[in-house]
């Protein structure tokens, strides 16, 4: 007996949304030229072109492995999953791939966005929040209807929307950027827009865990103008004044000194750690020509200094022996 391929869930078990349909089960993967594949969809979705090319790769040794998934939108296959499949294939100057066409309206074609790219990964929360937007702000579909469409709460939709309607610019580049975490980012979208770029600024400074960041923010709401300069100047020092507040993650081994080089140090590698995410992806592919061409400078100074800093390490920091066999076994 011949299976029938179904997409994941919820695709097949849809109620309750007037107007959506789905003729998955209809749909026979069929060789499309690349050239007349459409990308209107690839708004949905970052851009990672280190998995591009990994894919070109794959393609050049495996071939296509499993059909692309699109719709019909004004006598054209719009990709709805397969972007970067897509590109390799230009890569690799393929001049077809096979494609799986379905006969889908346009609520069903975004929440098929969502189904088959959260299939084998964690979805970006990002990509996450423009589909929901989409349905909710163009489509007109009531969060509640958006929620029972993804198969997700009422809840979730709307912190998705908070991340793009509720957050401030510095942070939504930032988060799209990889360089803010979600976490973050919907602890923020609790404060005005007009807020929170100064306490992003002094969570990074001052080294701030998500906790400290929560009880930040729970101490802005009703603080006087003075109050609250003196939280954003010296967050943890009015943390520590304020009862019931958890104290700082602080090592107890360590002077004042230690601790304070502890945090710095912590600040540092989160940032190396971010930037590190940031070029692998999606943040290569938000630059033009033009932004690399200046920036090429500043990154060639921090290979620099981040190498006359390991060699300080080196001469400055070497480990014990018991830190030596415990760096090998940790590798």
């Amino acid at each position: 007996m011949k299976a029938i391929l179904r997409p994941p869930f919820p695709f097949f078990d849809w109620v309750g949304v007037e107007g959506t349909h789905m003729g998955w089960e209809n749909a026979v993967a069929r060789p499309l030229a690349v050239a007349e594949l459409g990308e209107g969809y690839r708004r949905y979705r970052l851009a990672d072109p280190a998995a591009e090319e990994a894919m070109a790769r794959s393609l050049h040794q495996y071939g296509q492995l499993s059909p692309l998934t699109a719709c019909w939108r004004d006598g054209r296959a719009e990709l709805l999953d397969g972007f970067k499949r897509r590109t390799a294939a230009a890569q690799v100057a393929w001049r077809t791939l096979s494609v799986r066409v379905m006969e889908i309206d346009e609520r069903s074609a975004k929440a098929a966005i969502f189904g088959l790219n959260s299939a084998g990964r964690r979805p970006n929360e990002l990509e996450e929040a423009w589909i929901v937007q989409a349905l909710v702000r163009e489509d007109g579909l009531s969060q509640v209807e958006a929620a029972e469409l993804l198969g997700r709460h009422k809840s979730w939709v709307c912190r998705r929307l908070a991340l793009l309607e509720r957050l401030c610019t510095e942070a939504q580049a930032d988060l799209r950027l990889g360089l803010l975490s979600a976490g973050l980012a919907r602890q923020l979208t609790r404060l005005p827009t007009g807020n929170q770029a100064a306490v992003l600024t002094t969570a990074r400074r001052a080294a701030l865990t998500m906790v400290e960041v929560q009880s930040v923010i729970d101490l802005l709401h009703g603080a006087s103008p003075e109050q609250e300069a003196y939280l954003l100047q010296d967050p943890r020092a009015a943390l520590l004044q304020t009862e019931g507040v958890a104290r700082p993650v602080r090592d107890p081994r360590l002077s004042p000194a230690g601790n304070r080089l502890a945090r710095q140090l912590s600040f540092l590698l989160d940032l190396l750690s971010r930037l590190e995410n940031w070029q692998r992806h999606p943040g290569l592919a938000e630059l033009t020509r033009e932004d690399r061409l200046l920036l090429a400078a500043r990154f060639v100074r921090l290979a620099r200094d981040a190498r006359a800093v390991a060699n300080q390490v080196d001469d400055l920091w070497p480990l014990e022996p018991r830190d030596q066999d415990e760096r090998r076994d940790a590798q």
